[in-house]
């Protein structure tokens, strides 16, 4: 399986290949987590990102909020798979 791309702090590599949002849930699927993002420019809907458990795990890790905080409204940086 073909996974995106998300991290919690701004990309020093490719900087034009990374789009910004805001997330606003996480679930789990198929032994995945997927991460639906709003687009900061809010012109085009939600944006479900798929990505392993560790990748989930370091980039909430990563956040600026405490274990206990939810990482929903956090910002990330994601770029979908295949872009």
């Amino acid at each position: 399986m073909n996974h995106d791309r998300i991290h919690s702090r701004e990309p020093t590599h490719h900087v034009d290949r990374w789009s910004v949002g805001t997330i606003q849930a996480m679930t789990e699927r198929h032994g995945h987590s997927v991460v639906t993002v709003a687009p900061r420019d809010g012109d085009d809907g939600p944006v479900e990102l798929t990505v392993t458990m560790a990748v989930r795990d370091l980039f909430v890790s990563r956040l600026d909020i405490h274990p206990d905080e939810s990482p929903i409204g956090e910002r990330v940086w994601y770029r979908e798979r295949g872009q």
